[in-house]
């Protein structure tokens, strides 16, 4: 287990300074802004570059997080470009296995991240939230409303294409939790919601290159209401090494309400929760993924991450280095 930096699109030497300087070894690029070898195309030679790039300042390319999502949008959705985008993406993910990036994390979410407005947490920070009473009144994000049925086919067709060839090339892919974690936002099915969905996931192809980017957060705000689910499905996906990486942030309550929160004063017990990792032999690494909005913070959250990683480095410290009761 071991600590990590994310969430930037570009590795600037500033961001990657900070990663080296804060202790870090993994690199997370999420959402890249790359030049394209041919539309919704990434060139090889740049992503190789990118990673040359990173090592030069002593660390690691680990993973990538998400193309565009109009790279794979008809994909999701059994558009009309759908067999298109589907040999651009068997070339973008080959091309990062040629360029030496060994894990590949999308999501199924063709209306991205939602949130309703912030709240004021500890100390006066702020934290985005989520009421879906309120989403629920935001009309169709789409041409028209979608069936699960039909997402689940476009994404059992999209698995049993790409994993093949994710073996073969010696990459893995994880897809992230439906974020929010409820049944449908703005006419479109948010199918990773549940403990049953990833389940489902997993069992389409049984490969190692078919696996979870884990965002513990998006399991906590669908874990049920014991507060109990959450170590349980850790405890599920860390056993049968499915788990590529893992968001290692915390939430206030579940769907259809919730907060996000400082990594220690969530619901969540994260000495608890990576515990269970421990001792399932999670052998990748943690970020910390969204933090508050702090005091005089920048727009990427220099201070929070700071405070968030110097916590998850302690943690994995006082874990694999200490005692505890199983």
């Amino acid at each position: 287990m071991r600590p990590g930096f994310g969430q930037f699109k570009f590795p600037s030497s500033e961001y990657l300074r900070f990663a080296a300087q804060y202790g870090v070894k993994d690199i997370l690029l999420n959402t890249p802004e790359l030049e394209q070898s041919k539309p919704g195309v990434w060139s090889k030679k740049e992503l190789i570059k990118l990673r040359l790039n990173i090592e030069s300042y002593g660390l690691q390319l680990s993973a990538i997080e998400n193309v565009p999502t109009h790279f794979y949008d008809h994909i999701m959705l059994g558009g009309e470009k759908s067999d298109q985008q589907q040999e651009n993406m068997i070339e973008n993910i080959s091309n990062m296995a040629d360029a030496g990036i060994p894990m590949f994390g999308y999501n199924w979410m063709p209306s991205h991240v939602w949130r309703t407005d912030p709240v004021t947490i500890r100390g006066g920070a702020i934290a985005t939230a989520f009421d879906y009473s309120i989403a629920k009144q935001i009309p169709n994000t789409h041409d028209r409303e979608y069936t699960e049925k039909e997402l689940w086919e476009n994404l059992e067709n999209w698995i049993k294409i790409i994993t093949p060839i994710a073996e073969k090339k010696n990459i893995k892919l994880g897809i992230h939790p439906c974020d929010p974690p409820v049944e449908n936002l703005g006419g479109i099915p948010q199918l990773f919601r549940s403990f049953d969905s990833y389940k489902k996931l997993i069992n389409i192809v049984d490969s190692p290159s078919n696996a979870i980017e884990f965002c513990q957060g998006t399991f906590s705000e669908m874990a049920d209401a014991s507060g109990e689910g959450i170590y349980e499905m850790i405890d599920y996906f860390s056993k049968r090494k499915k788990i590529l990486y893992v968001h290692f942030r915390n939430v206030s309550g579940t769907v259809p309400k919730f907060n996000e929160e400082f990594i220690n004063s969530g619901y969540v017990d994260m000495y608890k929760a990576m515990k269970i990792y421990h001792k399932n032999g999670f052998d990748s690494f943690f970020i910390d993924d969204h933090v508050p909005m702090t005091f005089n913070d920048t727009e990427w959250g220099h201070r929070g991450r700071a405070f968030a990683n110097g916590y998850i480095q302690a943690m994995i410290e006082s874990i694999t280095k200490g005692s505890f009761d199983e």
